[in-house]
């Protein structure tokens, strides 16, 4: 019993209060910086994407590499706005299904021809600007995957 309650007494294993640890920090390093070099020191830091400043330093300072994370806006517009076109591109192909199913109960062989040509052009149409969709896809694609 009396060796349980010496070693609990001990610096290795404290009864109480925070666990020590192994390599303490306990070297402090002060560096000042003028306007021009905070602004630099600034931009590389968000740049990087660390959680701390301190962090950043210590890594530059013992020469390992950091992250760069950009984001490209107009990406990531282009595809949200082409992910919203081809939702609506689905749901064009539905209507186009309820359109002819509805022509061919509730109309006349020759008034439900004269709108199914209409709409055969207005298909076409949309097969026009579905082929224009992959042409500028695959062009913005060969520019931007270069990076």
């Amino acid at each position: 019993m009396k060796k349980e309650n010496e070693n609990r007494g001990s610096y290795d294993s404290p009864k109480w209060g925070k666990h020590p640890k192994e390599t303490r920090k306990t070297h402090c390093v002060m560096v000042r910086f003028d306007d021009e070099e905070w602004l630099k020191f600034l931009s590389m830091y968000d740049q990087s994407g660390v959680y701390a400043r301190a962090v950043f330093i210590k890594a530059r300072v013992f020469s390992q590499s950091f992250r760069v994370i950009k984001t490209d806006k107009t990406l990531l517009d282009y595809y949200t706005k082409l992910s919203s076109f081809h939702a609506q591109y689905r749901a064009v192909g539905n209507n186009y299904n309820q359109v002819v199913k509805e022509l061919r109960v509730h109309f006349s062989e020759k008034k439900a021809m004269a709108l199914l040509y209409k709409l055969e052009k207005c298909t076409q149409e949309l097969v026009l600007i579905t082929q224009q969709i992959i042409r500028l896809t695959q062009t913005f694609e060969q520019q931007w995957s270069q990076r």
